[in-house]
């Protein structure tokens, strides 16, 4: 057994023998995250959900025990992203033509239900640290797109692995329905690309992110979209600095920088 590092909110081990290869992992309890929930079973549910389809690892048995609920599941070889967004646009886009399964989660899905998740997040931070961030909330309107798509909820750099052709999908314990713009959003993040791999996706990078995914019309929805899901990201790294994470004002510099350059 060797344990896997790089989890913030469940311990996982590679568990290897003669012709056998899994991932065994020990979900956390007690975990509230405003942004990434945690459910095994809406975990188990996706990875079965896409058995076969060469998208996510082999669902192999869940259980529950004493120190919480166990997933395990296929270990699939190689390294984690670090380049090639392209690929990762066409395996989100793989996830996004399907409906997914009926029992998840429905995720914020226009400007309004993004600005309330927003002001959701920041009603659990310090109130004196709000206020600045507040004088930043974009204005507009944007409806929720009308079909609900299957969306993996969490798709840093972290949980994309394999290699080049051949990335998968792991850690699946917040998937959704709704806006594709969502898994979008959150692959784009400087502060998700920081967290990860240490450094935002360069502007070559995300042009050609957005350029290789195959339907332009939420491309463009996305880009009008782009200052709601910054500023949800800046209200996330403030929650994030409460609980004491020393890089999540450096992130959510970054996130605001990003939220300018839309807002243009």
């Amino acid at each position: 057994w060797v344990r896997l590092l790089g989890g913030r909110s469940n311990r996982s081990w590679k568990v290897e023998a003669p012709g056998l290869s899994i991932v065994v992992k020990l979900f956390g309890v007690g975990v509230d995250n405003p942004l990434f929930p945690n459910d095994p079973r809406a975990e188990v549910a996706s990875l079965q959900h896409l058995e076969g389809l060469d998208i996510a690892p082999g669902w192999v048995d869940d259980f529950d025990t004493a120190h919480g609920h166990c997933v395990i599941y296929q270990h699939v070889p190689g390294c984690t992203w670090q380049a090639g967004a392209a690929e990762v646009a066409l395996l989100l886009h793989r996830v996004h033509r399907m409906a997914g399964p009926v029992t998840l989660r429905p995720a914020p899905n226009g400007s309004a239900a993004l600005l309330r998740q927003a002001e959701d997040i920041l009603s659990r931070c310090p109130v004196g640290t709000v206020q600045s961030v507040r004088a930043l909330r974009p204005a507009g309107s944007i409806p929720g797109l009308s079909r609900a798509c299957f969306l993996h909820g969490d798709p840093v750099p972290g949980n994309i692995v394999g290699g080049a052709g051949h990335w998968r999908l792991i850690d699946w314990q917040c998937p959704a329905r709704g806006d594709p713009c969502e898994d979008i959003a959150l692959f784009l993040s400087p502060a998700m690309q920081i967290a990860y791999r240490g450094a935002p996706l360069s502007e070559s990078e995300r042009h050609c992110f957005l350029d290789a995914y195959p339907e332009q019309e939420i491309v463009r929805r996305y880009r009008a979209l782009a200052a709601f899901y910054h500023w949800r990201m800046v209200a996330y790294c403030l929650w994030l600095d409460s609980r004491g994470d020393v890089s999540a004002r450096h992130d959510a510099t970054a996130e605001i920088a990003a939220m300018t350059q839309a807002d243009r």
